[in-house]
């Protein structure tokens, strides 16, 4: 199927089972057997593993077919292909907070919208979609074309949307020295990394780098801005990440809403896979 082609349906992400360390999934008219950490319980439904197009293993990679499709989330049209990661270019648990940010968006006039560790672009082309002039920034140049073809694929790549390579951190404080002001910040960051900065990089760690990334987007968010953190750290909870947000957007924590990112199952099994926590004034 070539990227073009979409499967059909708009419900085209669906899990169907996890447990014993994997997930099994379906991504359009695809289903894809990978490892889940977190999926720590007896698989419920064993017979459908059979199933699986695709299968990914750490020590072997990928078995099956290779070639990039396309699903429908949530009206958006992504592009999906293997990564030597594991990964496939979703995440699904994010679905969930798309109608918030198209929300947020929506109560204002044309806002500004700050995406970093954007990823291939799912909240990227919510907010765009919604009407929001948004800055999507990511340190994998591959990451940041790949949202491109999505917003292409999606029929938005005539929103007002700037496309960058950058490191996070490094990005934020140029904006705060050049008087840049965002409506809205949306943060997804990686558990581990190496920033982009000269030629050996700089080591990102999320427990030990994540306040002072929050403090520097406190200098470019506009007075009421509202603000979308996403992590999937076990050690840090939702507590914590409350805490580190608190500590860079002083408030009242009422302003909060806090709710675990996890998925359920056709099968009845629960996959947990971090927390979001949402700031809106």
């Amino acid at each position: 199927m070539s990227p073009n082609e979409r499967s059909a349906g708009a419900s085209d992400y669906e899990l169907l089972d996890a447990g014993v360390g994997r997930r099994l999934e379906r991504f359009g008219n695809r289903v894809v057997d990978r490892p889940a950490p977190t999926a720590s319980e007896f698989r419920l439904a064993t017979p459908l593993w059979t199933a699986a197009d695709l299968r990914f293993d750490p020590g072997g990679g990928w078995a099956g077919p290779l070639e990039p499709w396309t699903v429908e989330v949530d009206g958006l049209v992504m592009e999906l292909r293997p990564t030597a990661s594991g990964g496939v270019g979703l995440y699904p648990e994010h679905i969930a907070n798309l109608a918030w940010i198209a929300a947020q968006v929506a109560s204002r006039e044309r806002p500004a919208v700050l995406n970093l560790f954007a990823h291939t672009g799912l909240a990227t082309l919510a907010a765009a979609r919604a009407g929001a002039a948004v800055v999507h920034v990511d340190a994998a140049g591959g990451a940041v074309a790949w949202a491109r073809r999505n917003s292409e694929h999606s029929g938005l790549a005539d929103r007002p949307t700037r496309w960058l390579v950058d490191d996070a951190m490094a990005f934020v404080a140029r904006e705060a020295r050049r008087g840049r002001r965002y409506d809205g910040i949306v943060l997804d960051p990686p558990s581990f990394g190496r920033a982009k900065q000269g030629r050996r990089g700089r080591a990102w760690r999320l427990e030990d780098d994540l306040p002072a990334l929050l403090a520097a987007c406190s200098d470019v968010a506009a007075s009421d801005a509202w603000v979308l953190l996403t992590a999937h750290t076990e050690d840090l909870d939702g507590t914590r990440l409350e805490d580190m947000l608190v500590d860079a957007f002083p408030g009242p924590r009422s302003r909060l809403a806090t709710a675990s990112l996890g998925l359920q199952a056709t099968s009845g099994a629960r996959l947990a896979l971090g927390w979001a926590v949402r700031l809106a004034q």
